[in-house]
This record gives C-alpha cells, sequence and structure tokens, in this order.
C-alpha cells in the first residue's frame, strides 16, 4: 500500500480543489454498499421463512435474532411480502444513489481532466522560454494529450478505490455478524491469496513505466513527422522515417501487452482461488460449523459477492500503479520552485519618452555556452529606426528576444526610460509591441483570423488596409475564398512570402508603438520588397522601428545602425558614418553591393 499512498500523496493538491464532491462520492459510495449489506442480509429471515412457516426460529447470533424479531409478529404470508418489498426498496434506493454518484464522479472526473489541462497549457504559456527550447517537444505534448488524461484515470481510480473498500468492509462486517469463526477462516485464505497477486504483480510498476517512456518516444515521432513533412520528402526519407514510426509504435505495441499480460493475470487466477476457498468454507460449515441452511446460503451469496470485490480491489490496485508514472510527470510538470519565469513588473506602461538603453547587458542561453551577448551597452531611441547587423551568430535576435522578454538578462540592466524592463507590467509591455520574424508562424486558421491576430477587436476594413499596405491584399483576393481562405496547418498553402506578407498586416494592424522587423522581408521579391519598403517609411513617422536584416539595401534609410560581431557592439552610427568607418560594416555592404552588380 505503500506505493498507493506515495499516488495520493502526489494526488493531494487536485483532492484539495473539489473537496465537498470527493466527500459526496466517499459518502454515497458508503451508503450504496450499507444499502446493499441491508439487503443482502434480509435474505436470511426470507430464506427462513420458506422453512419454517409459523415463526421465526431464536438464535444465539443477536444480528440475525434483530431480523427476525422485527418480521415474526406477521403472518407467513405477510412475512414474505414484507420482506420481499423490503429488499425491492432498499435495492431501489441503493441503485439510486449509485447512478447520482456515477454521474457525480463523471462530473468530477471530467472537471479534473479538465483543470489538468488547462493547468498543464496555462504552465506552458507561462514557464520562460528557455524551458519551453531546453524540453523535448515530444514530451510535452505527451504530457497535455496523453498523461494529463492518465493522471484523471488515476484520480478516478483511488476513488472507486475507496468505494470498493467501502463495500469489502460492509460484507466484511455482514460475515462477522453472521459467523466471526467462518470470517476469520475466510480472511487468513483471502490474505494467502492476496499475497500470491502481489507476487504476481510486482513487475506491474515498472512495465507502466516502460510503457509511458515508449508511448512519449511514439508522440515525438508523430510530432517530429508532422512539423519535418516537407523536410522528409525533400530528403526522399519517406520509407527511413516510416520505419522509425514502426519501430516506435511496435515498442508501444509490445510494451502494453506486457503490462496487459501482467495485469491480465491477475483477475483469472484470483477467480480460481476464490472459488476453492467457496468450496472449502461450504464444506467446513456444513460439515463441522453446523450453521442453519439459511444462514450458510447468506455467508455464501455474501461471501460471493465480496470476493470479485476482491478481485477488482487487486486489480484496481494494480492498475493504479501503473498510472504512477503519468502522475509524477503532470505533477512534476505543474511544479513551479524547479522551473524558470519571466515574472511581470508593477509599473503600467504607457509610451517611449526618449528610448531603450542597454546597460553592460549580458546573456548566454546555456552555461556551458559563449555568451551570445557580451557586456553590451547601447541605446535605441524612441519614434527612430534602429537597425541591427552582422553575421549569423551575431547576436542580433538575441537582442531581440531580451527586448520582448522571453529571456532575462544574466547580468546588466534593459532600461525603457528610466525605469528597468523587468519593473514594467509585461502585458502593458508586449501590448505595444510587434513583431514580424524571420521564422513566422500562420494559425490553423482563415486568412483574416491570421491578421486579426494582431488585434482581436480590428474591423475588416482595418484588416483589409493593413493587408493593402503589406501588398497582400492582392493576392488575398485571388485565393478561394479571399479573406476567408483557411491557410492549413502552420500556413501550408501559401508561400513563403505570402506567409511573411500577411505576418508584416497582422503587426500594422496591431498598431504598435515598437514595430520589430526580423528579416521580414527576406523571402521577397525586389518588387514586393519596394511595396513593402515603402510601407515601413510611411509606418516609421513617431514609431520606434527596430530592424533585423541581412539585406543592408533595406536599412539604408535608419537613423542608426548597430553592429554586432560574437556578441558584442563592434559599431554603431549611420549609413555614412559606418562608411567612412571602413569596418565590418564596410566589408558587408561591398561585399553584397558587389553581389548584387554581378
Amino acid at each position: 500500500m505503500m506505493q498507493e499512498a506515495r499516488l495520493i500523496k502526489k494526488l493531494l493538491p487536485i483532492l484539495k480543489i473539489y473537496p465537498g464532491a470527493i466527500a459526496a462520492i466517499i459518502i454515497l459510495g458508503f451508503l450504496t454498499s450499507l444499502l446493499e449489506g441491508l439487503g443482502i442480509s434480509l435474505f436470511i429471515p426470507l430464506l427462513q421463512s420458506f422453512i419454517k412457516s409459523e415463526s421465526l426460529a431464536i438464535k444465539d447470533n443477536q444480528f440475525i435474532n434483530y431480523f427476525y424479531q422485527i418480521f415474526n409478529n406477521y403472518s407467513p404470508n405477510q412475512r414474505l411480502l414484507i420482506i420481499a418489498l423490503c429488499i425491492f426498496s432498499s435495492l431501489v434506493i441503493k441503485s439510486s444513489l449509485a447512478y447520482g454518484n456515477s454521474i457525480l464522479s463523471s462530473w468530477f472526473n471530467g472537471q479534473v481532466g479538465h483543470r489538468l489541462r488547462t493547468g498543464v497549457f496555462q504552465q506552458l504559456l507561462s514557464v520562460s522560454y528557455s524551458f519551453i527550447e531546453s524540453s523535448d517537444s515530444g514530451d510535452l505534448v505527451n504530457i497535455l494529450c496523453n498523461e494529463t488524461w492518465q493522471a484523471s484515470e488515476a484520480l478516478a481510480t483511488t476513488l472507486g478505490l475507496v468505494t470498493i473498500i467501502c463495500n469489502i468492509a460492509v460484507y466484511i462486517g455482514i460475515l462477522l455478524l453472521i459467523s466471526w469463526q467462518l470470517t476469520l477462516l475466510v480472511t487468513i485464505l483471502m490474505l494467502l491469496i492476496s499475497v500470491i497477486n502481489q507476487t504476481m504483480t510486482r513487475q506491474v510498476k515498472q512495465l507502466g513505466k516502460i510503457a509511458v517512456e515508449v508511448n512519449s518516444i511514439l508522440a515525438k515521432r508523430m510530432w517530429e513527422g508532422l512539423a519535418g513533412m516537407k523536410e522528409i520528402r525533400a530528403f526522399a526519407r519517406e520509407d527511413y522515417e516510416y520505419e522509425k514510426f514502426i519501430a516506435a509504435s511496435n515498442q508501444v505495441v509490445k510494451a502494453f501487452l506486457k503490462l496487459d499480460i501482467v495485469s491480465g493475470t491477475v483477475g483469472p487466477v484470483s477467480e480460481i482461488l476464490s472459488l476453492l476457498v467457496l468450496l472449502c468454507i461450504l464444506a467446513i460449515a456444513l460439515l463441522f460449523h453446523q450453521a442453519a441452511l439459511p444462514e450458510i446460503l447468506t455467508f455464501i451469496f455474501v461471501l460471493n459477492r465480496l470476493q470479485p470485490l476482491v478481485i477488482q480491489l487487486n486489480s484496481t490496485r494494480t492498475g493504479l500503479i501503473s498510472l504512477t508514472t503519468a502522475v509524477e510527470d503532470v505533477m512534476s510538470f505543474l511544479e513551479s520552485a524547479d522551473k524558470p519565469y519571466i515574472y511581470s513588473g508593477n509599473n503600467p506602461y504607457q509610451s517611449i519618452n526618449k528610448g531603450i538603453y542597454f546597460e553592460s547587458v549580458s546573456f548566454q542561453y546555456y552555461p556551458e555556452e559563449a555568451p551570445a551577448l557580451d557586456d553590451v551597452t547601447i541605446f535605441i531611441p524612441s519614434g527612430q529606426t534602429t537597425a541591427i547587423v552582422g553575421p549569423s551568430g551575431a547576436g542580433k535576435s538575441t537582442m531581440i528576444a531580451l527586448i520582448c522578454r522571453f529571456y532575462e538578462v544574466n547580468s546588466g540592466e534593459i532600461y525603457v526610460d528610466s525605469y528597468p524592463l523587468r519593473e514594467i507590467n509585461l502585458t502593458d509591455w508586449r501590448n505595444q509591441i510587434a513583431i514580424v520574424s524571420q521564422d513566422i508562424y500562420m494559425f490553423s486558421a482563415t486568412v483574416l483570423e491570421n491578421i486579426a491576430y494582431g488585434r482581436l477587436d480590428a474591423k475588416k476594413d482595418e484588416i483589409i488596409n493593413a493587408a493593402k499596405l503589406a501588398n497582400a491584399h492582392d493576392f488575398i483576393q485571388e485565393l478561394p475564398q479571399g479573406y476567408h481562405t483557411k491557410v492549413g496547418d502552420r500556413g501550408l498553402r501559401l508561400s513563403g512570402g505570402q506567409r511573411q506578407r500577411i505576418a508584416l498586416a497582422r503587426a500594422i494592424v496591431r498598431n504598435p508603438k515598437i514595430l520589430i522587423l526580423d528579416e521580414a522581408t527576406n523571402a521577397l521579391d525586389s518588387i514586393s520588397e519596394n511595396f513593402i519598403q515603402e510601407a515601413l517609411n510611411t509606418l516609421s513617422h513617431n514609431r520606434t522601428v527596430i530592424i533585423i536584416a541581412h539585406r543592408l539595401s533595406t536599412i539604408e534609410q535608419a537613423n542608426q545602425i548597430i553592429v554586432l560581431n560574437s556578441g558584442k557592439v563592434v559599431e554603431q552610427g549611420n549609413l555614412q558614418q559606418l562608411l567612412k568607418i571602413n569596418g565590418l560594416f564596410a566589408q558587408l555592404y561591398k561585399l553584397q553591393h558587389r553581389q548584387t552588380n554581378h
């Protein structure tokens, strides 16, 4: 029982959510068991009435005599009718309570499953992005989709276990009241059966853990297969991925088959042993105990009802143990103490008056890696356009991630005007930022909904105007359902350039105070780029714009250019100043112009 106790301890935070419902389920389960026990006990005077029709015999057993005294004043025919009505009434009330309990349990299980799923999803939304990046996507999907269900099932199984124990307690109580000697013998034999069952199910927890692990691997294969479908086909790796998927699926089949084999042996073996116990009790009662036939028949009937419950108790415990790993994974994921978070500040954000200031900022993604940014000190003035350039891996996107507070700086400080960024309300801050990234994500929705994601209350004419500014309106009109065309998973029905223009329209409709363009025109042809550049020039007025670009022609009008290399600021100034320095920027600029002319 130690494993069950540890599991229940893990589930305690969930059990505290609906204490009233849990108490009601347990009480209803106990009352149901009590009424069933009462109905079964009434079979003693009922059977006795068939044997001795005039009066019920006086017994040494006070429990049996109590029922005899209740019905002894009635005539035999009345007695049979009244006892039958009492049995029927107890059965009706018991069934009604059991039905109500099942409805309440179903509601409770649904609520718990909902709370677990939403809790896990909220944790995904709240935890620092560094945690998401360092976690396996397949594991996260498995926890959200599979293990939350299994944890909910574990809680339902726990409450079912309590109900079974209540039933067993009632039945054992009736057996003791009928004959404590026979009950003691039954208990000893049942304990022996339980020991045999425990011996048979020692491997269940380990097999359950293996089953969860291989299921997680399969979820990972599913996720990677869907997400990497284009690369799989581009490299003609369909057969290779199919074989990997078959192998992962086979592992799941084998793991769950082993688990089912071990779990499945408990029932048949217990049933055979229980039948032997029943036959032994019948023989002993008739030969040595010399009990009356009604008591013996009732005792055997109760024992016959008790044995499936004992079998069910063992199989339920076995099933509960197999769910331990899933419960531990879900509850561990919901723990907040061991995870990084980006905490919101308390200062409301209204607008930038001066600008964004990086003061000796350093940041590294992992302790064992070189810093992505190393002692960076820069100033991004408000209402102007700042371009950030440099070779791949220089730290450009990291700067944007820190401005958006996807991560916390390791050292130094970022200020907005005179306030530390970490002290500003996070929602207020992000609500004033729009970012168009080189890694564009399209939701599996319509074009209209994807653009409106920038501002959920945007009117349709505002969305259309944003699409026109992003040079997206014309191609949207040519789609089968226009703005109501579904873009498919991750926007697969659109070209890269079309996705980029919709992403830009999403940023435009947001009407942000800070517009961030991370390679925003990378996938566009020269004509589309010119259109968007004109739109950006219009949008840039009275707005803080931050541009990351490899195409240096797109940043020629920037008020200032910051040049990064290996996480450090190596140059800073406008276009003419940087060309005059003849440093890294001038080399990159001349190289691109030479390639363009060529």
